[in-house]
């Protein structure tokens, strides 16, 4: 009788920021959880449906840089999606240079090496098989500084052996043609404290560009520009976040929450980034200009529906 291979991977280089992530937690923020979860949502979709997969389905997320990794058992199939440069090294060092959103076999020995992300920040990598992950509150999402989710809540390391399933399914080499496009400006809501600033606060916030920093990762995004005037007060009493909240500490330099964010704070906060545009914000690398331009919920529930539907509408064209 054949012995079945143990289906793994070996993380020759781990990358910049690699993560196990999933949909992320609901309803815990009460107890202090955050939601957490893939960054973009949108690619995280895409990198599922690809494989015919669930789309909650648990990815590897990386930034900037990518993992290479060594690959054992039998065959299978990846994608990864995102603007990312990536190669894929077979076992007699034949190389294919990868195209996002396609479809690939990768067989026993053979490498995968993402290099880098194109002038964006995050990729993904999904599988056919899955990876073999403990939940933490109904998900593997990990958050690193909060040490939850799997691996321990850390991030992936150089020479990590990561288990996956051995269920020996099957998919067809599907592609999809997307595009990550740019955006000239991130639509915002005003937020409860935004009569906490000046008139000219107010104008420089919906007229100005703002300097994305490299104070940048899974928690939040801090942005420079003409400091923003709170003409109330700096600290306040600590309330509710949520992902998108634009918070202004005494610096007068916005921060904006992202998908690890804190689940309170206590600085005045000016505006939400819109759900529908939280894709294309954390893919804006350090060193990025922005501009926020104010629209009504009922603009922004619109654009959201539009948002579904055209992914959605991506997802019906895989072929």
């Amino acid at each position: 009788m054949t012995k079945t291979k143990d289906n793994y991977f070996i993380l020759e280089r781990a990358g910049i920021n690699t993560t196990f992530q999933d949909h992320g937690r609901k309803n815990l923020n009460h107890i202090g959880v955050p939601i957490g979860g893939v960054m973009d949502k949108r690619n995280y979709m895409f990198a599922n449906a690809l494989l015919k997969k669930d789309f909650n389905s648990p990815v590897i997320e990386f930034a900037f840089q990518g993992p290479l990794l060594k690959y054992n058992g039998e065959n299978l199939y990846i994608v990864i999606t995102g603007d990312v440069q990536f190669q894929i090294i077979k076992s007699d060092n034949s190389l294919i240079n990868g195209e996002p959103y396609n479809v690939y076999t990768i067989e026993s020995n053979d490498k995968i090496d993402i290099q880098s992300t194109n002038k964006s920040v995050y990729g993904y990598l999904s599988i056919s098989e899955n990876f073999i992950l403990d939940e933490a509150w109904g998900s593997v999402s990990t958050n690193s500084k909060a040490k939850i989710g799997s691996n321990n809540g850390e991030k992936l390391s150089n020479n990590q052996k990561i288990k996956l399933t051995h269920e020996n399914k099957t998919t067809s080499l599907k592609k999809l043609n997307y595009v990550n496009s740019k955006i000239e400006y991130i639509r915002v809501i005003k937020s409860t404290n935004f009569d906490f600033f000046s008139n000219k606060a107010k104008n420089i916030f919906l007229n100005e560009k703002f300097r994305i920093t490299k104070l940048m990762d899974r928690m939040g995004m801090r942005l420079e520009g003409h400091q923003l005037e709170n003409i109330a007060t700096s600290n306040i009493k600590s309330e509710g976040l949520v992902k998108g909240v634009i918070q202004v500490p005494s610096d007068g330099n916005p921060i904006i929450m992202l998908a690890d964010h804190g689940t309170i704070g206590g600085y005045p906060k000016i505006a939400n980034v819109i759900s529908a545009d939280l894709d294309k914000l954390v893919q804006m690398p350090p060193g990025s200009y922005l501009k926020f331009r104010e629209v009504t919920l009922e603009e922004a529930e619109k654009i959201f529906n539009f948002y579904n539907l055209e992914t959605n509408n991506f997802i019906s064209q895989i072929s």
